[in-house]
């Protein structure tokens, strides 16, 4: 069947796809330092190439990619890995193979969405990343510094009523926290013989998750003097910090961000309410007011 002018026009889209697609991974695998996942990402820039070739034969003419989404793209793969980045792009609206199953009268496209959905999603799931091996000690560290943390502060604000010293007292706690967890990721990783994580990075991995949400809920009490105010503040960027956390562990992952990011908001917003009522509780029934 021929095509017509509204499916060339469609299929000038989708060629521009495909070389951004080729060239992005050519770039990420000039960064990659794994060999196997040079040689993969090598194999899926070859691919999008062909993939190029075969509906020029349909256009007839060159089509330029899209350099900035290769820059946005590239970007994120820098900063949050190539895994992601890639994972991120595929489920991207963006995509036009998303679309080849259109135009299953044309063999040729028919052939290429085949090869988009099994062949490459194939090959993206060989790339084996560091950071994603760690991902469990990230999950550790973060999930008990947010469940641990929210309630440690909440109780704190009504407990102690001064943001100094909510924020002095809170970083004591959440420092010696920090290393009591890598430590036990440390000997917990060790004694598992897990040969894929080794134990000091697994417990680098846990100590800074943990610092990084520790420091970045304590800011509150030290900018804002109304403990009220600060904890309203630290709360939100508790939810901030799911937020962003499980969209990229959803991504990268491929499994579902409304799951996992409402179980863990739920958990330390309970057990932060829970913590400022034991607070307040306290605060009452002992009569210290500090």
């Amino acid at each position: 069947m021929i095509p017509t002018q509204q499916d060339i026009a469609e299929f000038t889209r989708f060629q521009r796809n495909e070389i951004t697609e080729s060239i992005l991974y050519e770039r990420l695998a000039s960064i990659e330092k794994d060999e196997n996942n040079r040689k993969t990402l090598r194999l899926i820039a070859a691919e999008e190439k062909s993939h190029y070739a075969i509906l020029k034969k349909y256009t007839g003419k060159e089509i330029g990619p899209d350099y900035k989404r290769i820059a946005r793209f590239y970007f994120l793969a820098r900063i949050l890995g190539i895994t992601f980045a890639i994972k991120l792009m595929e489920s991207s609206e963006e995509n036009a193979h998303n679309n080849y199953d259109k135009y299953a009268h044309i063999p040729d496209l028919q052939r290429l969405a085949h090869e988009e959905e099994v062949h490459e999603q194939k090959l993206i799931s060989l790339i084996n990343e560091e950071r994603l091996e760690y991902m469990g000690s990230v999950v550790l560290g973060l999930n008990d510094a947010l469940v641990e943390f929210t309630g440690a502060l909440a109780g704190f604000t009504l407990a102690l009523s001064d943001s100094k010293l909510i924020a002095l007292t809170g970083s004591i706690t959440g420092i010696a926290a920090a290393l009591s967890m890598a430590s036990s990721e440390y000997l917990s990783t060790k004694s598992e013989g897990d040969d894929k994580k080794h134990p000091v990075k697994a417990a680098v991995y846990t100590g800074i998750a943990y610092l990084i949400t520790v420091v970045s809920l304590v800011t509150p009490f030290i900018l804002i003097s109304n403990v009220i105010v600060a904890l309203g503040v630290m709360l939100t960027m508790a939810l901030i910090i799911i937020a962003l956390f499980n969209y990229y562990y959803s991504v990268a992952r491929g499994e579902s961000f409304r799951k996992r990011f409402t179980e863990m908001a739920v958990l330390s917003f309970s057990v932060a309410g829970i913590s400022f009522l034991i607070g307040y509780a306290l605060k009452t029934f002992t009569g210290i007011d500090a």
